[in-house]
């Protein structure tokens, strides 16, 4: 076993890094654009590390029910899919309320002058 992550660096960057990482910008989008909270994108997020866990250990031979190995499918798979969320929210925000907002970068936005935030 290696020192960070199981047997293999290339299958864990193929399986969780490359496959995984579509399937949560793909979540993340997908919450985004129903208007869901972000608390669920974490349950979702959950439920796809641990199919990450389980592909990893029956295609590689990876240990299943290590935690250690469990944590970094998920930081990373969630960060991915936050990355994604927050971008489709910017988008959302800005073309939709076009005439409150200003688009601030890829992860944010802001009032435009002389607009006030009813919240």
């Amino acid at each position: 076993m290696g020192i960070f992550y199981g047997s293999s660096m290339p299958a864990f960057i193929m399986l969780v890094v490359v496959l995984g990482g579509l399937a949560a910008a793909a979540t993340g989008r997908s919450i985004a654009t129903t208007w869901r909270p972000l608390p669920i994108l974490f349950w979702f997020i959950f439920l796809l590390s641990l199919a990450m866990r389980f592909l990893s250990f029956a295609l590689f031979e990876e240990p299943l029910l290590s935690i250690q190995y469990w944590l970094v499918d998920y930081a990373i798979l969630l960060g991915i899919a936050l990355a994604s969320y927050r971008m489709t929210r910017t988008k959302q925000m800005v073309t939709q309320y076009s005439w409150l907002y200003d688009k601030t970068g890829p992860f944010g936005w802001k009032l435009k002058p002389g607009q006030q935030d009813n919240y």
